[in-house]
């Protein structure tokens, strides 16, 4: 029995992967993203726009501290998750860590079509996306490289990629 964390930046395929892997394995399913909206009332859009980054990843850590409770779970984190409050080590110490590595361009493909639902890059020319989302990667990778388990996702499909657990 043990927790399931999926880190990577956003766009990598952390809640496609990690509802096929919870159905797979018959675990509960967790969108740290989609969780704190259904507790605050709000989108991470409006949570941004009403209270800030700083805040919104206040109310990552305090979930995190809420969800050590859960047992068989897979937990789709938030892009940003690993990389703050030393959430991390406590994903580490709960659980398995998975890091779905995916390329900039392919990851700037993804979420050129659902950018504005993300605070994070709304508004950013498909130039300006990969540059920001290279930036975020080479500052995050250092978090995201401490999980149990690398995957590189690209060209795989969800199959293959469930396989490498």
């Amino acid at each position: 029995m043990m927790k399931i964390f999926l880190v990577g930046f956003m766009g990598s395929g952390k809640t496609t992967i990690g509802k096929c892997l919870a159905n797979e394995l018959d675990y509960d399913f967790i969108d740290t993203d989609r969780f704190i909206e259904m507790k605050h009332g709000l989108t991470v859009a409006e949570i941004f726009a009403r209270h800030g980054e700083e805040y919104f990843r206040c109310l990552e850590h305090q979930m995190l501290i809420d969800l050590q409770q859960c047992e068989r779970a897979v937990i789709a984190t938030g892009g940003g998750m690993p990389c703050y409050y030393d959430n991390m080590s406590s994903m580490l110490a709960a659980g398995k860590v998975v890091y779905l590595k995916t390329p900039p361009q392919i990851l700037a493909q993804r979420l050129i079509l659902s950018k504005n639902e993300r605070p994070l890059i709304k508004g950013k020319t498909e130039k300006e996306l990969i540059h920001y989302i290279s930036e975020k990667l080479s500052e995050r990778e250092t978090d995201y490289n401490r999980a149990n388990i690398t995957v590189l996702t690209e060209n795989l499909s969800i199959n293959e990629i469930l396989r490498a657990f």
